[in-house]
């Protein structure tokens, strides 16, 4: 029985499913889940990440790792985690860089977080020549706190789901609200739907117009909180890159792409990646509460200038003056603003409070 049928069926039982219900189990299903059996990254599969666009990213990630740990003041040993490393191109390309700074490669215990044993995979792969031999752990419960935390977590908010709530009508007490999830039509295919809320529901604190969507990810807020516990009990610093909003607002921003094009969430389901986006605010305010600091967001264009994107290009250019169009297509879709490079945005958690955090010191 298909992933589709088997939803449905469970919908007719129980009743209509939230959003993130939904999204969780396309994702993750063990069985049929798009993650858990047929994740297909770059330009031949279904989407791709920045550092499939580009080795420019990885390496300046790499390099942000160790300038993060020189400022720690270059402890004896460092746990560097990331978080859903893709297929490994990430972490291979920032280990490679690493090696230009003395010392690091050699504090370096390296672990990565992923649920999907095909991205493991893939992982292992990429990794078997690196100069650090990883460590795969479940979750960030498993992270030792004996020693400083650098972690990068690149495009996996965005894999946390919300569900959706619609402000549907004014009344006495001032807006009604409704929830909306996944039914099951009279054919049986699967529909979006509305849900009267009777209690239990914060209403947001900014504006919200009739008709509009409000997204809220108990996920996303608890990662926050887990990372923030683990940089307050280890101290280091937290990387998040990813692509969502900066400010509270509303929006219905749930989408399903495949081979790069974006498809109807309920049509497939675990034969596409769903994806919403990241909620920084109540991500940092999450690590805020758990004891950590946080910086604030920006674009992922600036961060990438700031780290020096400009001037890398241009080295790779110098050495391959027949790779220059392609170098400068690569450096645009990083960073320019019609592209990757507001949409997609970078935060920081981090501790002890005096830490100056790369890429994101006060400006004038």
């Amino acid at each position: 029985m298909s992933l589709r049928d088997r939803l449905a069926r469970e919908i007719a039982l129980t009743g209509p499913m939230t959003i993130a219900d939904y999204v969780t189990r396309c994702l993750h299903d063990p069985q049929d889940g798009y993650y858990a059996t047929r994740p297909a990254l770059g330009e031949g599969g279904d989407f791709i990440t920045a550092p499939l666009v580009s080795q420019m990213f990885g390496e300046l990630i790499g390099l942000w790792a160790v300038e993060t740990w020189q400022r720690l003041g270059a402890p004896e040993r460092v746990r560097v985690v990331e978080v859903g490393p893709g297929d490994g191109t990430l972490m291979a390309d920032a280990l490679r860089a690493a090696r230009l700074v003395p010392g690091f490669l050699e504090a370096c215990d390296l672990i990565l977080i992923e649920p999907s044993a095909p991205l493991r995979t893939m992982q292992a792969r990429a990794l078997s020549q690196a100069d650090v031999s990883p460590r795969w752990v479940r979750s960030l419960d498993a992270v030792e706190t004996d020693a400083p935390v650098i972690l990068i977590a690149n495009e996996v908010l965005d894999c946390m789901p919300a569900r959706q709530f619609v402000r549907t009508e004014q009344d006495a007490t001032g807006s009604a609200w409704a929830e909306r999830r996944i039914g099951v039509d009279d054919s049986g295919a699967l529909i979006f739907g509305l849900v009267g809320i009777s209690g239990g529901f914060v209403r947001p604190s900014f504006p919200v117009e009739p008709g509009q969507t409000v997204e809220i990810s108990e996920q996303q807020a608890a990662f926050g909180r887990d990372i923030g516990t683990l940089i307050a009990a280890s101290e280091g610093a937290a990387l998040l890159i990813d692509y969502g909003r900066a400010a509270p607002e509303a929006g219905d921003t749930l989408q399903a792409l495949r081979r790069h094009t974006r498809v109807d969430p309920l049509a497939s389901p675990g034969e596409a990646d769903l994806t919403q986006w990241a909620d920084f605010p109540a991500v940092l305010e999450a690590a805020v509460h758990a004891g950590a600091d946080v910086t604030g967001c920006i674009g992922q264009g600036e961060f990438l200038r700031r780290l020096g994107i400009e001037a890398r290009a241009a080295r790779l250019k110098q050495g391959r003056p027949d790779a220059a169009p392609v170098i400068d297509r690569q450096l645009a879709r990083l960073t320019a603003d019609d592209q990757m490079g507001t949409l997609f945005k970078a935060a920081c958690i981090f501790g002890p409070h005096a830490l100056a955090v790369p890429g994101f010191e006060v400006t004038s």
